[in-house]
This record gives C-alpha cells, sequence and structure tokens, in this order.
C-alpha cells in the first residue's frame, strides 16, 4: 500500500495521527472523533473530525478538483476575503482520491437552520441573508473571483453585531482573475439567482408550504437588485460643478456608513473649459469600522460588531467628559472601556446566552437588547435588566436579536434535517 501524501497547514499531533491510508467513507467512531453535522445536498462525502481542540471539516475529491480548490481557498485566505480557511490537502494515490481539510468556521449557520428559526411569511427576515450573499459576491467579483455556484447550500453565515456576513465553502468551481468583465459577473449572478430559487423552493415543499413560492422567487430575483445597487455605489463616477465638491464627503460617508474604507478620492476635470468635476473614489477593504476600533483598542472584530462597539465606546466618553468637566482623548477613553466596561460585561453576557457564540457578539447583542428594552420604556434601562432579559431570551420582538443563537449551531437540528 502506497503512503498517502500529506500537507497540513496545522500540523497538530491528532491531524497527523487519524487514518488518513484509509477511504474517508471508512472511518468510524470512537477510533476517530468523528463529530456528525448535518449539511445541505453535496456532491461529495463531507465528515467533521474534533481533535487538537478546533472541530475540521474533511471533503472526498478527485485529486485534480481537490488541488484546485484548495488553491483557490489559498488566494481567497490571502486577499482576506469571507471563506473557510483551507487547513491541508491529502492524496490516497491506492484511491485516486483526495481529502481537502478546511477549519470548521465557528458560530456559523447553514440556511436551513436560519430559515427554520425564522416565520416563513416574514421576508423582511430573509432578506439579512440575501444582504449578506449579495453582499459578498459583489466583494469576489471586486477582486476578480469567479464563484460559478453560488448557491444557500454553498454558504455559511454568521452573526457580526445585527448584521450577517456570508462566507463561501465550496470553490470546486470558482476561478481567480486580475479582473471580471461584465458578462462573466453577470454569468455569476444568474447562476445565484438560479441556485437560490431552487434551494427556496425546496425549503418550500419540505415545509409543505406552495403557497410561499411566489414569493420566494420573488426574493431570489431579488438578490441581483441587491447586488446592482451595491455594485454600482463602489463603481459609479458622478459629475458635479467646481462648487460642488462638497459632495464628495457626502460620497465618502455614505461609503464608510457600509463599512468601506476610501484609500484615494480623485477628481478630474470632464473636459477642458468648463468646471465639471467627474469623482473617482478608490474603495479598500470593507472593514473600516472594525479598523478604527483596533486601532483604538486592539480588539479584532467584525465589521457590524465594531459599529455597535464604537457606538458604545463613545457613549462612554461622553459620559467620562461630562464626570470629569472636561474633555477625555481617545485613546485613554478606550483604553478604560476596554478594562472597566467591554471586557467584564462581555463575559456577563456571554454566561448569560449560556456560552454560545463568542462573548463579543454577546456583547453587541446585550447592547441591542438594552437600547430596545429603553425605547419601549422611554429611558436607560441599564445593563442588569438587559442581562435578566438576555438570559431568559426574552427580547423584543423587532430586535434583529430574533437571530441569537440559542443552541450550538453545530448540534443536530431536529426540526428539519437533510434526512427528514
Amino acid at each position: 500500500m502506497a503512503a498517502p501524501e500529506l500537507r497540513l497547514r496545522a500540523p497538530c499531533p491528532g491531524l497527523i495521527a487519524l487514518p488518513w491510508e484509509r477511504p474517508l467513507a471508512d472511518w468510524t467512531a470512537p477510533e476517530v472523533p468523528l463529530r456528525v453535522i448535518a449539511v445541505g445536498p453535496s456532491r461529495h462525502l463531507v465528515r467533521f473530525v474534533e481533535s487538537d481542540g478546533e472541530l475540521w471539516a474533511l471533503k472526498e475529491l478527485p485529486p485534480r478538483i481537490a488541488g484546485r480548490e484548495y488553491g483557490v481557498l489559498s488566494r481567497l485566505e490571502q486577499m482576506g476575503l469571507n471563506a473557510v480557511r483551507p487547513a491541508g490537502l491529502v492524496f490516497q494515490s491506492d484511491f485516486d482520491a483526495a481529502i481537502l481539510l478546511t477549519r470548521y468556521l465557528v458560530g456559523s449557520w447553514q440556511y436551513r437552520r436560519l430559515f427554520m428559526r425564522l416565520p416563513p411569511d416574514a421576508p423582511k427576515h430573509r432578506a439579512r441573508l440575501f444582504d449578506a450573499m449579495a453582499t459578498l459576491l459583489v466583494e469576489l467579483h471586486r477582486h476578480g473571483v469567479f464563484w460559478g455556484d453560488c448557491s444557500l447550500a454553498n454558504t455559511l453565515f454568521s452573526r457580526d453585531g445585527q448584521v450577517l456576513q456570508a462566507f463561501l465553502v465550496d470553490a470546486e468551481t470558482s476561478e481567480i482573475h486580475p479582473a471580471l468583465s461584465e458578462g462573466q459577473r453577470t454569468h455569476d449572478i444568474d447562476i445565484t439567482v438560479e441556485n437560490v430559487a431552487a434551494g427556496l423552493l425546496d425549503l418550500a415543499a419540505k415545509l409543505e408550504r406552495p403557497d410561499l413560492e411566489p414569493g420566494f422567487i420573488a426574493e431570489a430575483v431579488g438578490i441581483r437588485e441587491r447586488y446592482e445597487q451595491l455594485w454600482e455605489l463602489l463603481h459609479a463616477e458622478p459629475t458635479f460643478g467646481f462648487a460642488d465638491r462638497y459632495r464628495v464627503e457626502g460620497t465618502i460617508r455614505k461609503l464608510n456608513e457600509l463599512g468601506f474604507a476610501v484609500d484615494e478620492v480623485s477628481l478630474q476635470p470632464v473636459s477642458s473649459g468648463t468646471d465639471e468635476l467627474r469623482l473617482h473614489v478608490a474603495v479598500g477593504d470593507r472593514r473600516y469600522h472594525a479598523t478604527q476600533l483596533r486601532r483604538l483598542t486592539g480588539m479584532d472584530v467584525g465589521e457590524g460588531q465594531a459599529r455597535i462597539l464604537l457606538g458604545d465606546l463613545q457613549a462612554y466618553q461622553s459620559q467620562l467628559c461630562r464626570e470629569a468637566g472636561h474633555d477625555v482623548d481617545d485613546s485613554t477613553a478606550a483604553q478604560l472601556w476596554v478594562m472597566e466596561v467591554a471586557t467584564p460585561t462581555m463575559h456577563r453576557a456571554h454566561a448569560a446566552v449560556g456560552g454560545t457564540g463568542t462573548p463579543i457578539q454577546a456583547y453587541c447583542d446585550l447592547l441591542e437588547v438594552r437600547w430596545l428594552l429603553s425605547e419601549q420604556t422611554g429611558h436607560d434601562v441599564g445593563t442588569e435588566r438587559a442581562l435578566q432579559a438576555l438570559t431568559r431570551k426574552v427580547v423584543p420582538s423587532e430586535s434583529a436579536a430574533q437571530l441569537m443563537v440559542v443552541e450550538d449551531p453545530t448540534e443536530p437540528f431536529s426540526v428539519l434535517d437533510e434526512d427528514d
């Protein structure tokens, strides 16, 4: 028997000791620390292993496809794009197969789990998922990435403050180019709309709700409009008179509000002899607020989480200024906020939700619940009451915290599994 070829980016003892000389289908518990997790439809065998304190996803593929996907995922990681992170590649020449190893995305959710936690007749909640998918597709296309098989089954969702982030899971058909043509982008969007519509119709069938099908199809088609609106905002080159150049600030502010950093602004005359200017904005990564927070506090969080935490930090800084009777600089306020407010409270919030998710996300949920309860009562209800509501999972119905993780997303989901 030929020895398998191992290429591990995470050379942990437990991973090295796995039975790589055997087909993935032959791995059995308790010899192998397998974890049963329901996954969506897949062309290839996917299994999960708990080893060295982490959870790993293993997918069996033909060697050529596995090597190609490993390379694409590695490039996506280098570009800082939302995708699962490659951890290794094992070639099994005796079986003409390969096993692609990726890190399990902690706290991520499959769309079926999220959809079953949401009212099927409330499309405004599903809109968060489609916003995340459209944003992910825009970010991939901006970096020259053609996905080729964007679907609900090939996307994972992770909570980032009160928004969702989408992550590419399957890169078997993906290609990376210096830039994408309009035709390539359009084709990728067409694939996305078709796949999402098929996934939603399948869900309606499993729910035995054919009445949902027309709305589901409309929601899938709406992803194209979401994509085009964001793409246009990032690539528009408006023109205006020299006296109206104040409009540049509005454009930058709108991009910053969406989380995009602005690398460079260019104002060039449209033609000689006129005062009309054309604005071109070079847009950077979608981590504007996250970068601000890291600069002030050293905390590395998601963009959505950073927006919420910066708001809390600014409120705390205002309180310090009132109590001190003079201005408190940003650096001092940030250090005090981390030590006296954020760190202890995030751990209390994490305990309140039973340790699910992350302490950062739990703190963001606490701030959201506190704000909503305060809006209802007309005054600040304080942290303790918000913690009680978080513990009892009694939150205002309008809250985006309806998406709060109240169970381990890697545990089998009893309402609608793939085998149902």
